[in-house]
């Protein structure tokens, strides 16, 4: 099983970290020692100072697939949820500033946090899936897959053109604008529309 992570799919995200926006799919792999079970804390690792939350909704193949036609995508997944993408963010950004990969920022213990998935059918346009996280109470992050760069059908169709998409593979679709630093104490919820479908308490 591995996660497959898309990055800079929602504009203002890119934005709010000077990133350009991609003409393609973006994406970075996390091992599945990344995955952290819903209701498990967080324990924020020793070695950065500046630990980031990035909600996500997450969606899981059911199928094994190469070279998937967009067109029939969708019958490589049936249920959807949300995540959080744990980023270690100064980390990242001196990666970046000296050109080298940056999965040690994101492929650490347990960055992957999963919550529940439900059926896709629960949804009447997949295209229009509000999604949110909040911060001890306070929403900090609010989405909507509408205002994806890359739907999930083009998402899928693309990755598999470079590697097989296996049962159980996670995609985690991108993160809205809105992302900051987690500490000691704080408590995180993620909804789908109404439905609370994460929590996890930072340690």
């Amino acid at each position: 099983m591995k996660i497959i992570c898309i990055g800079r799919n929602y504009a203002a995200h890119a934005k709010e970290l000077s990133n350009e926006v991609p003409k393609n799919p973006v994406f970075f792999l996390k091992p599945d020692s990344a995955l952290l079970q819903k209701g498990k804390p967080f324990y924020i690792p020793d070695f950065s100072d500046e630990i980031h939350y990035e909600v996500e909704l997450v969606i899981k193949i059911k199928r094994l697939g190469k070279n998937i036609g967009k067109k029939f995508a969708h019958r490589y997944y049936d249920e959807l949820g949300i995540g959080i993408d744990f980023t270690a963010r100064d980390i990242q950004r001196e990666c970046k500033e000296k050109g080298l990969p940056w999965e040690i920022a994101k492929a650490f213990d347990h960055s992957a946090v999963i919550g529940d998935f439900v059926s896709k059918s629960k949804f009447e346009n997949l295209e229009d899936i509000e999604f949110s996280l909040l911060k001890n109470g306070k929403v900090v992050q609010l989405g909507n897959s509408a205002n994806m760069l890359f739907k999930v059908d083009e998402i899928i169709s693309y990755v598999s053109k470079f590697m097989t998409l296996k049962i159980g593979d996670m995609i985690f679709t991108g993160t809205p604008a809105g992302v900051g630093a987690v500490a000691i104490g704080d408590h995180l919820e993620a909804f789908i529309g109404e439905d609370k479908m994460l929590d996890c308490e930072i340690k």
